[in-house]
């Protein structure tokens, strides 16, 4: 994936800035803690990835807390009256729930784009 970083099951969109001169990316999806990281080159920008989630994780097991997960495995769609009226209809021809319906359509899209 373009721009995107991955380590220890979390994962972040990476950006440059060229007023500060540097690579930097935050862990997005969290919504109670903050993970950010940066670096002049690649190699510095992926060391303090993997040292921001390591610390992240080492405080949460200091802390006895749960660390965040970025996604939960459900999500809200709004889909709009008549497509959400067609998926509907498209589910009960096919016998599946409407949660079934929109995760195959998912998964469609990921092996297409």
């Amino acid at each position: 994936m373009k721009n995107i970083m991955k380590y220890k099951g979390y994962w972040a969109k990476v950006e440059y800035s060229d007023e500060d001169g540097c690579f930097w990316g935050e862990i997005e999806g969290l919504k109670n803690d903050s993970i950010t990281f940066e670096g002049e080159t690649v190699k510095e920008l992926k060391q303090d990835f993997k040292d921001a989630i390591n610390h992240y994780l080492s405080v949460c097991k200091e802390t006895n807390t749960e660390p965040e997960k970025q996604c939960k495995g459900s999500l809200n769609v709004r889909l709009g009256t008549e497509l959400h009226n067609q998926a509907k209809m498209k589910k009960i021809k096919k016998n599946i729930s409407i949660n079934e319906l929109i995760k195959e359509a998912v998964i469609l899209y990921l092996k297409t784009n």
